[in-house]
């Protein structure tokens, strides 16, 4: 009796050994995907769904989407976005929001993506940039609009 359970434990320590085995020699003959990072800076592609930082493109006349709602500023989770707007009226008498500041902190995103979708307007979206790395925190703060930029008018 002794014997039939010390063969049966002996088949199946030899049939779980060449599991391992299998699967160790499948991925020991498969193509290598690792980059070789700082040689292949100017070659180096990420893939499309990266979230490398926020950005807020501009079009060449300095022109954004961004009309200062404050939407993307609700939707984060952890206070990243900070937007600064006023109100300005119009040549008809209408006030109207405007963006003043949009402050944006990549040291406390989490790349959630949740104020991308919550942008009305499709005005902030997240580039390829990946070599954040700074020496000084201050410098993850970034003002995403430029300096005298305004909302494109439809």
């Amino acid at each position: 009796m002794n014997n039939e359970n010390y063969f049966a434990g002996l088949a199946s320590g030899v049939k779980s050994l060449a599991t391992g085995l299998k699967t160790t020699m499948r991925e020991f003959f498969t193509k290598k995907i690792t980059e070789q990072y700082p040689e292949n800076r100017e070659t180096l592609e990420m893939f499309d769904r990266f979230r490398g930082s926020l950005s807020m493109p501009h079009n060449e006349n300095n022109q954004h989407k961004c009309v200062g709602c404050g939407i993307c500023q609700m939707a984060c989770p952890n206070d990243t976005i900070k937007v600064t707007s006023e109100f300005v009226t119009t040549e008809d008498g209408k006030k109207k929001k405007r963006l003043v500041k949009y402050e944006y902190n990549l040291g406390s995103c989490m790349f959630c993506q949740l104020c991308t979708r919550a942008c009305p307007h499709g005005a902030i979206e997240f580039d390829q940039s990946y070599e954040n790395a700074v020496f000084d925190r201050s410098k993850l703060i970034k003002v995403l609009n430029n300096e005298g930029s305004s909302v494109v008018e439809k």
